[in-house]
Parts: C-alpha cells; sequence; structure tokens
C-alpha cells in the first residue's frame, strides 16, 4: 500500500469517529436524537464519498504535469470549431485558442501544437492525418 492510501484509510476513519461523536454525544446534548440506522446511513455514506475523492485524486495525480504553454508544442488535439485561421481546439480534456499554422481547418480534424503565438496555440495537421492519405 502507498503511504497516500494509508493516509487516507487513516484520515477518514478520523472523520468518521468524529461524525459518531457528534451523532451519538453532542447532538443529543442539543436535544437532536438521531437513529441509530441513521447514523450508520450518514456513516456509509460519507464512506462512498471518502473512496470518490481518493480516486478523483488519484487520476488527478497521475495525469501529465503541464508546467505552460510552451510544453503544449506537439499535443495532439482536435479541432472544436473551424480553424479559419482562429478558432477552438481541445488538448488533454481542455479548450485551447488557436490559430492555423497553414490552410482553413474544419471541425473534427485531427491537429499537432507547433508553437504558441502569445495565449494561442499554433496548430497544424496531425501528421498522423497527412500519413494516412486523407484529402481535406
Amino acid at each position: 500500500m502507498t503511504a497516500r492510501l494509508i493516509l487516507s484509510i487513516i484520515s477518514t476513519l478520523f472523520e468518521e469517529a468524529a461524525i459518531f461523536v457528534v451523532v451519538r454525544w453532542g447532538l443529543p446534548r442539543l436535544g437532536v436524537q438521531i437513529p441509530l440506522a441513521g447514523l450508520i446511513a450518514v456513516m456509509v455514506l460519507w464512506m462512498v464519498i471518502a473512496v470518490i475523492i481518493y480516486q478523483a485524486g488519484t487520476k488527478a495525480l497521475r495525469r501529465k504535469r503541464m508546467i505552460g504553454l510552451p510544453d503544449m508544442v506537439g499535443s495532439q488535439g482536435q479541432i472544436v470549431s473551424p480553424l479559419s485561421p482562429e478558432g477552438l481546439v481541445r488538448i488533454r480534456g481542455e479548450l485551447w485558442i488557436a490559430k492555423s499554422a497553414g490552410r482553413e481547418m474544419k471541425k473534427g480534424e485531427k491537429v499537432t501544437v507547433v508553437g504558441q503565438e502569445s495565449l494561442k496555440l499554433i496548430v497544424q495537421e496531425s501528421s498522423a492525418t497527412r500519413d494516412s492519405g486523407e484529402t481535406h
């Protein structure tokens, strides 16, 4: 097991203990009674939420880190709105304003980032598309 998983399990156990203490001793002092079935349901729900958060965090940590726009060079994506000469492209799940390095390009075409101009990406037709002999 990784240290992150162990820490996550320990912190979830502390959170579950805090929920138990609040429901069994804190709320009754305020005149609020929650049945045992309600306590169990809340604790199970909290455990499910903790697992979902752990999985989402693990996915985010495994994602390749980007330091800035220069790191985008070489990335591949797909055109979301036509580049004539500017439009939107989706790269690594994010939308970017892009400018075509050559001809006008249609929605759905695959592109490769070849540079940047201010906060815009400069893209060209993906080499895989060109090599396959497709014409656009």
